[in-house]
């Protein structure tokens, strides 16, 4: 029998190697795609998806009315406990703009703030709605609208910044954690900094009942702000929070800094970020490509991207970062489908990338998370698998049904090339061949795969919800 995708071919649609190139892409600019989606975009090509996913702004945004006309709670989840993660699910499952919502994801990682202090979900999902708006323009001008965040003021104390009084933890974390790293500043620039953003608070905090939390804004005072000389990062000059911010974007550390979360995110899994200062980059050439591209174009983000996307080293860069918690719930619920209504059960939905380590709005600490090799322990794993292999083994489910179809529609077929379709449809995969050879044994047991009579039709549905769930437990399929 002829290999199926060699039957693709003779119909004229697009090259294995072009749909695996976009299966790459799309799980890191996006959340991955199942087989048909990779086959339309293969035939547009690498390079115009690539500016498809780069401008948001042509896609229809996610219509939350839905979910709040059955979920009326998550307009303003409150302090209602696990609210917040649901309504971000849902706008993660029904993007048409993966990479706007792939980079909210990215910044929520960088910039992390959390409601285990803020204690105000609204804040913290306003957050991340800024992210989304602003995730691909200027990072000057994210570093601007973090400064104002009312989430991060109170998270990290500006609002406990006076002249009289400074305050550094918002100054220390500003340099460390959101630009420049350790080693790049002395802590005479802590001070200096933290006197810059004397002043920007927020508006006092009102009783959360009967209605609710009401929103904070950001207030600044000019009374409280500290306007004598400073001296920072060898500038001299009555500075304020802005000309810290233009500041640091003009320092080379910072675009570095940057290029090495943005390697870390979309390529290759890179030491946790408390290392950078002693060890160097994996790839020293690709960070400097991206720093190159960071400066000439402004610290526009976008531009930044575009040049990632279409790098050598990033389209050879397969299969070298584990999936974290977040990819993997959305990556299987975009995949299997029928999660797009808001049925019952989406708030536990929302819950789940937490019980695998990544609880988003509620980052572990202002470093946010450790991704990598960190993400999987013996827990962690076992709810990873179970969560995939629940879904992927539902015969009911629409994606699912696609794959079924399409293995019916190939008639039958021989042990391996069931075994090849599947992982074809579940990546596509290429796993080392004893791990092939073993997914064909399994399958040898039950001979061919044929749907020539009802009996067979029904033992072959269930061998190809079982091959799903064993490609699920695979080590390929945990990294993206």
């Amino acid at each position: 029998m002829i290999p199926i995708h060699q039957i693709e071919r003779a119909c004229g649609m697009p090259d294995r190697v072009d749909i695996v190139l976009m299966a790459h892409l799309m799980r890191r600019a996006g959340f991955g795609a199942a087989h048909d989606e990779l086959v339309a975009r293969a035939e547009v090509g690498y390079e115009a998806i690539v500016e498809e996913l780069l401008q948001p702004e042509t896609q229809e945004p996610v219509d939350r009315l839905d979910l709040l006309r059955y979920h009326p709670w998550s307009w303003k989840p409150g302090t209602i406990q696990g609210t917040g993660h649901a309504t971000w699910l849902f706008d993660m499952v029904n993007t048409r703009a993966p990479l706007q919502e792939k980079m909210t994801v990215f910044w929520h990682g960088i910039f992390a703030t959390g409601v285990s202090k803020v204690d105000h979900w609204d804040e913290i999902v306003d957050m991340v709605d800024m992210f989304r708006q602003k995730g691909l323009g200027s990072y000057k001008d994210m570093l601007l609208a973090v400064a104002q965040s009312p989430a991060m003021l109170y998270w990290l104390d500006n609002n406990e910044n006076h002249a009289d009084a400074p305050n550094e933890n918002w100054g220390r974390e500003l340099l460390e954690l959101f630009s420049m790293g350790v080693g790049n500043y002395t802590e005479k620039d802590v001070y200096e900094c933290s006197r810059a953003f004397t002043g920007w608070t927020i508006t006092p905090k009102l009783p959360r009942f009967p209605m609710g939390r009401f929103d904070w804004d950001f207030e600044y005072r000019e009374e409280d702000h500290d306007d004598e000389e400073k001296l920072f990062l060898g500038n001299k000059g009555n500075f304020n929070g802005q000309d810290i911010i233009d500041i640091i974007c003009r320092q080379p550390a910072t675009a570095k800094f940057v290029a090495r979360h943005l390697y870390n995110f979309f390529v290759a899994d890179e030491a946790q970020v408390p290392a950078w200062q002693t060890v160097p980059p994996r790839d020293p050439e690709a960070i400097q490509t991206l720093m190159d591209a960071f400066v000439e174009n402004d610290y526009d983000v976008r531009a930044v991207l575009r040049v990632l996307f279409n790098s050598d080293f990033f389209k050879e860069a397969r299969f070298s970062r584990i999936k974290s918690p977040v990819e993997v719930v959305v990556n299987t619920l975009r995949f299997v489908g029928n999660h797009e209504f808001p049925a019952p059960g989406i708030g536990n939905l929302g819950r789940q990338t937490g019980y695998m380590g990544q609880e988003v709005l509620n980052p572990p600490s202002v470093e946010g998370w450790h991704t990598g090799r960190e993400w999987i322990n013996s827990g962690s794993l076992m709810r990873r698998i179970n969560f995939v292999a629940d879904l992927v083994g539902d015969v009911t489910l629409p994606g699912v049904k696609a794959i079924l179809d399409r293995l019916r529609d190939a008639g039958e077929l021989t042990t391996d090339e069931f075994v090849d379709v599947c992982l074809e449809q579940m990546g596509p995969l290429d796993p080392d061949s004893q791990t092939r050879q073993e997914l064909i044994d399994h399958a040898s047991l039950d001979g061919n795969l044929s749907w020539n009579s009802e009996s067979h039709a029904e033992l072959s549905t269930l061998r190809v919800s079982e091959m799903l769930q064993l490609i699920a437990s695979l080590r390929d399929f945990q990294y993206a």
